[in-house]
């Protein structure tokens, strides 16, 4: 079984340099002030979720998945030992709105349920991801907070399946994901050793003229970055249909990735809809001979955040920002990490077949 406990290593953070999607218009302003606390007017603190109702997760048996890691979000406090929470004002290199804050304002765990809230409040804090090699930067402010966990550090996997149940917000200038991003950079800084978007789900609820049974954007997304580094870089993508019709938005799902030596399938709620396997992506001038199926044959770590806005959110649906729809949070139910017990090497024989 090839997974691993880390502990320190920052080659992995110039891979946040792009990631995750596209990105808008607006820049935060450079500042050089200590960030102040923040009372949340009680007016606009989210109510706390009921804990998610029982269902299936989708788990196909009998294929030899074995469990290797997990967190059921239980108890009331942040598995530090799993998680590491990001402090960054920066935008993830998409124009997004947020400041990343280690608060329980914006990551909380509560009846069973890790929740990241996006909030309407101006905060400052630092340029850049703790760990970012060349520094965090200076201070900006940010007119929203939010919540991303990570596993940077503490535990990332070379091929496994990965799954996570949650639930997912609505409403223009939404943004969740649930990604995963390599743990040392093998091939070079973003996005020539690859990420793999296991979920992402932008302005759900809103008008979308390609989207089935005109009940409005009703979609998540899988896709993979790679190639050079940025700006030499390409991605694929592909779009699900959420089940549930008009409710599919407010209802948890299960979103899950097999990754094996040469492949990659994404899944939602047990039914695959996209597979890509590694003569269709590359890692710039890295001799494919050498290494066939690079970037996507190393370490990576999982990451789940809220963010605000952002080009991909903001150039697609409606168009623009909508700030009514803040405050507003993504629920995760749990989230599982299996290795393939027949193959640990490269998994395949544990994942499901050609599309």
């Amino acid at each position: 079984m090839n997974s691993h406990i880390r502990r320190f290593s920052i080659f992995g953070i110039t891979a946040l340099l792009m990631g995750c999607g596209s990105g808008s218009s607006v820049a935060p302003t450079p500042v050089s002030m200590t960030p102040p606390p923040v009372d949340l007017p009680v007016s606009v603190v989210l109510p706390v979720p009921d804990a998610a109702p029982s269902g299936n997760d989708f788990h196909p048996l009998n294929k030899g998945w074995v469990s290797v890691w997990s967190d059921e979000f239980e108890g009331t406090d942040l598995d530090r030992a799993k998680w590491e929470v990001e402090e960054s004002c920066w935008g993830g290199g998409n124009d997004e709105r947020q400041c990343y804050t280690d608060r329980p304002e914006n990551v909380e765990i509560i009846n069973g349920l890790l929740r990241l809230k996006a909030y309407l409040e101006t905060y400052t804090g630092p340029q850049y991801p703790q760990g970012f090699p060349n520094g965090r930067g200076v201070q900006i402010t940010q007119e929203y907070t939010s919540g991303k966990v990570r596993t940077r550090n503490l535990a990332d996997w070379t091929y496994g399946r990965f799954s996570a149940r949650m639930k997912l917000p609505s409403g223009q200038g939404t943004w969740p994901a649930f990604w995963m991003l390599p743990a040392d950079n093998v091939y070079g800084g973003w996005a020539a050793s690859g990420e793999i978007d296991i979920m992402e789900a932008v302005n759900l609820g809103t008008s979308c003229a390609t989207c089935e049974g005109g009940v409005g954007e009703n979609r998540s997304s899988g896709a993979l970055h790679y190639g050079g580094v940025s700006p030499d870089n390409t991605f694929q993508f592909a779009h699900n249909q959420l089940s549930g019709g008009a409710t599919a938005k407010d209802q948890y799902h299960v979103y899950a990735v097999e990754w094996g030596e040469g492949r990659i399938n994404w899944f939602v709620d047990g039914q695959k809809y996209f597979s890509l396997n590694s003569e269709q992506w590359n890692s710039g001038a890295v001799s494919k001979e050498a290494h066939p199926h690079a970037p996507f044959d190393q370490d990576f770590y999982l990451m789940f955040n809220m963010a605000v806005g952002g080009r991909l959110s903001e150039t697609n649906n409606d168009g623009g920002f909508v700030a009514s729809n803040f405050p507003t949070e993504v629920l995760v139910d749990w989230v599982r990490v299996y290795q393939c017990e027949f193959d640990g090497t490269s998994g395949r024989s544990c994942m499901d077949g050609e599309l």
